[in-house]
C-alpha cells in the first residue's frame, strides 16, 4: 500500500492546474487592461456538452484581445509573455530554499503552477507576429472604411 499522500498530492496538482489557468488567463488580461486594449475572455469556448467533453475540448480557455489601429504591438507581445512571470513565486521560494518544496504535495503545487506559467504556442505566435495581425487589421479597416 502506497498510502494516501499520492492521492492528495495528484489532487493538489489538479487543483493547481485549473486555478493557475485562470491565473495564466487572467495575466494576459492584466496586461491588456493595464494597456487600454479592450479584450475579451472566454472559458470552454465551444465546449462539448458532459464533463469527459468539457475536458477532451481545446482550448480551455481564450482571451482575445480587440486592439484599435493605435494599439502598439509591443503591448499585444507583453500580454502574450505576462504568464511567464507566474513562475517567479516558485523560482525564489526554490532559492531561499527552507525545504518546504521538498514536499509531495508542494512538488505537484509547484509543477502544476509551473506548467500554468508556460505560455501556449498561441501566446509565442502573438508575441513573434503581433505587428503582422494589426498591419492586416489595419489594411482590413482601410479597405472597409470606403464612403462610396
Amino acid at each position: 500500500m502506497i498510502g494516501t499522500v499520492p492521492l492528495v498530492a495528484g489532487c493538489v496538482l489538479l487543483g493547481t492546474v485549473a486555478m493557475g489557468l485562470i491565473v495564466h488567463e487572467w495575466a494576459h488580461a492584466a496586461v491588456l487592461r493595464l494597456g487600454g486594449i479592450d479584450y475579451d475572455v472566454s472559458f470552454f469556448p465551444g465546449h462539448e456538452s458532459g464533463p469527459l467533453g468539457l475536458l477532451a475540448s481545446c482550448p480551455w480557455a481564450v482571451v482575445r484581445p480587440n486592439p484599435t489601429d493605435r494599439d502598439p504591438a509591443w503591448l499585444l507581445r507583453c500580454a502574450a509573455l505576462a504568464p511567464a512571470l507566474l513562475s517567479a513565486p516558485v523560482f525564489v521560494a526554490g532559492f531561499v530554499g527552507d525545504g518546504w518544496l521538498a514536499s509531495p504535495l508542494a512538488t505537484a503545487a509547484a509543477i502544476g503552477w509551473l506548467a500554468c506559467s508556460l505560455p501556449s504556442p498561441q501566446d509565442f505566435s502573438v508575441a513573434f507576429y503581433a505587428h503582422r495581425a494589426l498591419e492586416n487589421r489595419r489594411t482590413a479597416v482601410a479597405s472597409s472604411s470606403r464612403a462610396d
